[in-house]
């Protein structure tokens, strides 16, 4: 076990200590889990307070530094579960999910164990175990659902080490901020987060689930290659004839919501989970909340960068919601229809990319159209046999018709080539049929938009373009109702009579960027791309 890379790359960022080759819990740790395991009939844990002080003397245990938590979260735990919460509510969680999560994370060292012997099997020689996934380093982890509860009941009774997280660009994985008291007290979105957290607890103590979860960080090279295209320039982007996709517009709805198979698009901050464990509530919070399984990925997803996207697979859904931002309240149970694929996940695909926060009018400058689309294009490409991850084939205009070039992603192994320099390994077992992966879309909306302060018409064409370019047959775009986007079904209109490839749109979208940047048209792209077609 000790000799393992993926091991001691994570090792330290876990509540666990390795001992004579395995991992255990310290004796006190130990003592204490298994004292609330039997109830609060022995342990005494039967409100919030007395939850805090088992909490504090676990992390003495563990040597954590009381100071390291966010202000008054401790009194955050016993304001939530004594006043906040019905005395029958509360009454439940520590008589029925108290002592199974405390049972759960006994079992956490030999969980680990089997998942590090299991690691390097499950996908055809592919590593999948538990590691820190750091930026340009593509790779993916694969967990259990059961792993996955015991992680996030470690944050939730706060035992992880906070020590050097930051250095490592990864952020806060505990619940304290969740708990922190001066907030929650006059903030009824942060009661409702913690409200679907508890939920889910709730519900994995009743009934474990079975399932896997993949995490995967997704990379387009910014190296040349000779054969390969990587990170494409604003040439490639114009010169692309690849056909537009289909759009359908949704005024109303959300993009969890989507019944068909399709990416569903997760407004991301570059730290993976942006707010989620805070006293914030933005679309990608919610999404993390009613998702829980989503939280594990922050235990070792340091930030991304500029040519990396995220892609979850597998996760389940447990709670229904209302509202957005200030309005946002849990909502009740949900249960999860979704189908298992032949690893045992749910067929729910989220694909995390950030984009530029306040960007201003920089947004239109040509280098931020470029990290933009490509960044969309680094979580929409296509997962293919045969290779690391992902051919991306890039028409471009020549003097004779055009030449094919492709885009790989470099996930998962290192390639070779044979003497005709085509890519022959990868992991056939693990990628997705192709044929499959071709009837797969993206589901979206106004991605950097709200308070990123991004240009919702911008936006969605340069979403178009990276779901057109990287072969998806469709974009389902979610407009949550936004004016500014009341005539995009007449701009698709237009843009189709016109027969326009991405490269034309494209065009016209650094056309539009530049005049917006001289000040030579104050219109919206919508209406200058409606007129400029006219004449």
């Amino acid at each position: 076990m000790e000799k393992r890379a993926d091991l001691r790359s994570i090792i330290q960022y876990l509540p666990l200590v390795a001992q004579s080759s395995s991992l255990v819990w310290p004796p006190s740790v130990e003592e204490e889990l298994q004292t609330m395991s039997r109830g609060p009939s022995e342990s005494m844990v039967n409100s919030g307070e007395a939850l805090a002080l088992h909490i504090t003397t676990m992390r003495k245990s563990l040597s954590l530094n009381s100071n390291d938590l966010a202000p008054h979260a401790l009194q955050g735990y016993a304001q939530f579960f004594d006043k906040k919460i019905s005395r029958e509510e509360s009454a439940n969680f520590f008589g029925e999910v108290v002592p199974p999560l405390c049972g759960l994370l006994l079992q956490l060292p030999s969980m680990l164990e089997k998942h590090y012997q299991k690691a390097d099997h499950v996908l055809n020689g592919i590593t999948s175990g538990l590691r820190l996934l750091a930026p340009q380093e593509a790779g993916i982890v694969l967990l259990s659902q059961e792993l996955i509860a015991a992680l996030l009941a470690c944050s939730f009774f706060c035992l992880f080490p906070e020590v050097d997280r930051r250095l490592k660009n990864l952020q806060g994985i505990n619940f304290d901020a969740l708990f922190s008291f001066p907030y929650m007290s006059h903030c009824t979105k942060q009661e409702n987060k913690i409200k679907c957290l508890i939920h889910y607890f709730g519900r994995i103590c009743r009934c474990m689930p079975t399932g896997f979860v993949s995490f995967e960080r997704k990379i387009l090279p910014l190296e040349h290659h000779p054969h390969f295209v990587s990170y494409p320039e604003a040439d490639s982007w114009a010169n692309s004839v690849t056909p537009l996709c289909s759009i359908e517009v949704h005024t109303s709805g959300a993009i969890e919501d989507q019944p068909g198979e399709a990416l569903e698009v997760d407004f991301a901050d570059e730290y993976f989970g942006g707010l989620t464990l805070s006293y914030d509530t933005l679309q990608e919070e919610i999404r993390f909340v009613i998702n829980p399984e989503l939280i594990a990925g922050m235990i070792f997803l340091p930030r991304m960068d500029a040519n990396e996207a995220i892609e979850i697979v597998g996760v389940e859904r447990f709670s229904c919601y209302t509202g957005y931002g200030p309005s946002f309240q849990y909502a009740g149970d949900y249960t999860d229809k979704k189908d298992l694929d032949t690893f045992k996940r749910r067929k729910t695909r989220v694909i995390a990319i950030d984009a530029l926060p306040g960007p201003g009018m920089g947004q239109y400058q040509l280098d931020a159209l470029i990290r933009e689309v490509n960044k969309a294009l680094s979580g929409f490409m296509h997962q293919c046999k045969y290779t690391m991850a992902g051919s991306l084939k890039i028409p471009l205009k020549t003097d004779s018709n055009y030449t094919q070039l492709e885009a790989s992603s470099s996930r998962y192994v290192p390639h070779t080539l044979d003497s005709e320099n085509q890519v022959v390994e990868g992991s056939q077992r693990w990628c997705i049929d192709h044929e499959e992966e071709k009837k797969i879309g993206v589901a979206t909306g106004n991605w950097g938009c709200g308070v990123f302060g991004g240009d919702p018409e911008l936006k969605i064409m340069l979403q178009w373009l990276a779901v057109s370019q990287s072969g998806r047959p469709f974009m389902s775009y979610y407009t949550f109702g936004l004016q500014a986007l009341k005539d995009l079904n007449q701009v698709i209109e237009r843009v189709a009579l016109q027969e326009m490839t991405v490269g034309d749109l494209w065009t016209k979208v650094v056309e539009y960027s530049s005049e917006r940047l001289s000040r030579r048209t104050r219109l919206g792209f919508f209406s200058w791309l409606i007129t400029s077609l006219s004449t």
